[in-house]
Parts: C-alpha cells; sequence; structure tokens
C-alpha cells in the first residue's frame, strides 16, 4: 500500500529552481568586482560634477575663515598647490554626491542573503544615509569648524602672524567634516546591525555608560581641546546614541511582529 508522505511545512525542500539561484564563491566574486566598478565610476562622475563648481565651493569652505576674533591668510607654498587642492574637493565632492549609489550597491550585494521582509528597507535606508551625512557635514560646518579655528588662532603671539598653508587648512577641515559625517551615520550602522540580529536595544542601554565613556573620548580626539568644543561635539554624539537605541527597538519590534 503506497502512502504519500506529506512533509511538515518547516520541512520542506525547496524547488530545483530555488537551490540552483544560489551562487558559486567565483560568481560572489564577479558581482562584487562590478559593485566595486560601478561605485568607482559614480565617483568619478560626481568629481566631474563637482570640478565644474569648484571655485564657488573653494570660497564656501574658506567663508569661515573670514568672521574669525583673530584674523588669519591662507597661503599657496607649492606651485601645484591650487591644482591638487581643486581636484582633491573634486574628489571628496564625488564621494559625497555617490553616497547614494555607494550605499545601494552595498546594499544589492548583501541583499541577497536577507528575507523578503528585511528587503523592503532599500529605499528608507539610502535616503537616510545621505541624510545623516548631509546633517554631519552641515553640523561641523556651522559649529565644529568655527570654534576650532576660533580656538588655535587664538593662541598666537604678539608679533607672530595667523598665515596657515592652504594645503593644511582643507585637510584640517576636510576631516573635521568627513568625520563628523561618518559619526552621524551612527543610527544608519544600528539599523543595519539590528537587521541581521548583532544588536538589540537592551545591549545599548546596558553598555550605555561604557558608550558616554568612548563619545567623550572620540569627541576630545576630534575637537580642539578645550571644553566647550567638547560639550559641542559629545551632546549631539550622545543624543545620537540614544536616537539608535530608538532605531534599534523598532527595527526588533518589526522582526518580532513579523514572526508566525
Amino acid at each position: 500500500m503506497n502512502r504519500r508522505i506529506k512533509w511538515p511545512k518547516r520541512y520542506s525542500i525547496a524547488p530545483m529552481n530555488d537551490l540552483s539561484k544560489s551562487m558559486p564563491f567565483l560568481d560572489h566574486l564577479e558581482e562584487l568586482r562590478w559593485r566595486l566598478i560601478k561605485s568607482l565610476g559614480s565617483v568619478l562622475v560626481g568629481a566631474l560634477i563637482t570640478f565644474f563648481y569648484i571655485d564657488p565651493l573653494i570660497d564656501f569652505l574658506i567663508k569661515p575663515t573670514k568672521d574669525l576674533t583673530t584674523p588669519m591668510d591662507l597661503q599657496v607654498l607649492k606651485v601645484q598647490g591650487m591644482f591638487m587642492i581643486k581636484w582633491g574637493i573634486a574628489l571628496i565632492g564625488g564621494f559625497v554626491l555617490a553616497i547614494p549609489v555607494l550605499t545601494y550597491q552595498l546594499w544589492k550585494f548583501i541583499v541577497p542573503g536577507l528575507y523578503i521582509n528585511e528587503k523592503k528597507y532599500v529605499a528608507p535606508l539610502i535616503i537616510f544615509t545621505y541624510l545623516s551625512f548631509l546633517i554631519g557635514l552641515v553640523f561641523a560646518y556651522t559649529i565644529i569648524i568655527p570654534f576650532s579655528l576660533d580656538f588655535f588662532t587664538s593662541v598666537g603671539m604678539t608679533g607672530i602672524q595667523n598665515n596657515f598653508s592652504i594645503n593644511y587648512y582643507f585637510n584640517f577641515i576636510t576631516w573635521l567634516m568627513i568625520g563628523s559625517g561618518l559619526i552621524f551615520e551612527l543610527p544608519v550602522l544600528v539599523f543595519i546591525l539590528s537587521i541581521i540580529g548583532l544588536l538589540t536595544p537592551a545591549f545599548m542601554r546596558n553598555y550605555r555608560r561604557h558608550a558616554s565613556i568612548v563619545i567623550l573620548i572620540l569627541s576630545a580626539f576630534i575637537t580642539p581641546p578645550d571644553p566647550i568644543s567638547l560639550l559641542l561635539m559629545s551632546i549631539p554624539l550622545m543624543a545620537l546614541y540614544e536616537i539608535s537605541i530608538g532605531v534599534s527597538w523598532l527595527v526588533n519590534r518589526k522582526k518580532k511582529s513579523n514572526l508566525p
């Protein structure tokens, strides 16, 4: 007597066409190569777009030096100095413009390993990543850089002029702006780690004190050594940490609601 065996739903065997979709290791490398090529291409296109507006952009970046308590002058000390500065700023601008494309390429590379209900986060993730980075840039430009320049130019001496290399100036503000933009990506990082199950709101609440110490150390490393700048940087970072706890809570709540 032949009986048809009914497999339980949780032990059901996947169809052959689903199994055939699994990619070998070399195919993953090929996929990664094309994602990197597309990402690099987007940065180069963004750099070319930025270069068309490079002079107004440089005027915008040196504007914080005009309103200082102690005046400062910028000098070009190398023959090829301005040429290298313009292309360096263009590449950084290309990276900033390409952030949505970079985020999309990264997501498309890891999305095959995610569940269907997790794939719907791609559009909010791209938008949130770009906005967070831009907010970090604006915060550095409007708050950190003016306070930092005021502090460092005020510690001079009588008879000594504040003449700085323009290369050093752009390296200085680039470090502050890019660093601030990356720090403001903390909620995005928490969002991704919560989706893949590596981070929970309970874990972040338990280690809040440890995170506060790390934030103070990081703020002291980024900002000049004065208490006002330290507070201006550490308070937003602590607020970002609390926002990240809320982001992790929302993600975990959504994952629990999708469970059968």
